[in-house]
């Protein structure tokens, strides 16, 4: 079988938050058809709403993890979703606080649009704690369809501090 690389990331806001994603992470690894699973650091960032960034909302711990997979993308992707249902987490609000939250990031060069499966995941690129434990783990990481993953961080960055001396 062919294995491709693919990335998940990893976020939790409610209960112990770091327990759960390493515990999750060690039982995405433990997965038949998934191997080499390398971890990122842990990473805290704040709360995302409807409204945008919010400090109302409890933190989120977050983490990527680079691995070798003979898994499909939607194989993948229901792979995380049995681990996060183990884990407690129940789906309502798009925004609302969770236990666990797995999404497949990237999975080869594969580019893909279906109704509940998009790849590489339409907000990666707009997201710190996607791209910066991801360029920690691959400095060379590239976005299928959008660019390298260091330059998409340092345009975010960029962003963030000229909206901070507006």
């Amino acid at each position: 079988m062919v294995e491709t690389a693919a990335v998940v990331a990893f976020g939790a806001n409610v209960g112990d938050r770091q327990q759960t994603i390493l515990r999750a992470a060690d039982e995405l690894a433990a997965t038949p058809g998934i191997s080499g699973l390398r971890l990122s650091p842990l990473m805290e960032s704040v709360a995302l709403t409807p409204d945008g960034p919010s400090t109302e909302e409890p933190g989120y711990i977050n983490a990527v993890a680079l691995l070798q997979t003979t898994l499909t993308a939607r194989e993948l992707l229901e792979a995380g979703w049995a681990i996060e249902n183990r884990h407690g987490r129940t789906r309502g609000a798009q925004w609302a606080p969770r236990t666990l939250d797995i999404d497949v990031i990237a999975y080869g060069n594969l580019i893909l649009a279906e109704p509940d499966l998009v790849i590489p995941h339409p907000q990666a690129h707009l997201r710190t704690f996607v791209l910066q434990p991801w360029c920690e783990l691959d400095p060379d990481a590239y976005l299928p369809g959008v660019g390298r993953v260091a330059d998409l961080l340092a345009r975010l960055y960029s962003n963030l501090s000229l909206g901070a001396s507006s």
